[in-house]
């Protein structure tokens, strides 16, 4: 979908890899304080910033508990989705 690689639970996106960046889909009310952490950026690829999701770069995820916060996020979000 995005020329990267996803994982998905009950066949929806929790999170993904696009080039060196990680995505992470979370809910729309979480966006502005996940914006706030590091490495984190809008999810933007087509001119329009995609709510509900978050582009993180490296310094984001430098330590196994950056990377696990991420995939957590992602993955309880995920999770709150009905199986599609």
């Amino acid at each position: 979908m995005f020329g990267g690689l996803a994982f998905r639970l009950d066949d929806n996106m929790a999170v993904g890899v696009s080039g060196d960046a990680s995505m992470v889909r979370l809910a729309v009310d979480e966006g502005e304080d996940a914006l706030a952490e590091s490495g984190a950026r809008l999810f933007d690829m087509t001119g329009r910033p995609m709510k509900g999701w978050l582009l993180v770069d490296p310094p984001g995820h430098r330590t196994t508990a950056d990377l696990h916060r991420r995939v957590g996020r992602g993955a309880a979000f995920a999770r709150t989705l009905s199986p599609k």
